[in-house]
């Protein structure tokens, strides 16, 4: 069994039931979900006229391999009611793998770790509350110290 996180966001909606509601999903298509998060809420990022998100992460012990999760991870967002829309817009739901294990993958349907996790303090900031010791498998750093350089802390003077 891998351990692989997953970010979590809603801004339409129940927010915090759609977050809540994707978790419920996760476990029933087999996963095992052995850490979550606190909600937080966040504002948008990208396009800034929108409604502000709830976030979240979890962590998952799962033996899909990457491509087999992210399939599972967009059912459920289609389950949930996602629709296409314009990139970073609003969403019932958003369902992202950050990291899978100590694996990088990067193709046309899929990068792992999450390119632009290192960058968004609303994915750092739950994921640092439940794997502050996970080390992003690119950057080799722990998720506690890219949060901490992401709120301008430990940054040399």
């Amino acid at each position: 069994m891998t351990v692989a996180y997953i970010g979590i966001g809603s801004n339409l909606g129940n927010k915090g039931g759609n977050c809540l509601k994707a978790i419920e999903l996760i476990r029933q298509g087999g996963l095992t979900v052995s850490r979550v998060s606190s909600l937080y809420e966040t504002a948008p990022w990208g396009i800034k006229n929108q409604p502000r998100f709830i976030n979240m992460a979890v962590e998952i012990k799962t033996g899909l391999p990457p491509g087999e999760l992210l399939a599972l991870l967009k059912t459920i967002e289609k389950k949930m009611g996602r629709k296409k829309s314009m990139r970073w817009g609003p969403r019932r739901i958003d369902l992202d793998i950050l990291l899978y294990g100590d694996l990088t993958v990067r193709d046309d349907a899929l990068t792992i770790p999450h390119p632009h996790m290192h960058e968004r303090e609303f994915v750092l900031e739950p994921l640092s509350e439940i794997a502050p010791e996970a080390v992003h498998p690119v950057l080799h750093k722990k998720v506690s110290a890219l949060f901490a350089e992401r709120r301008g802390e430990g940054r040399p003077e």
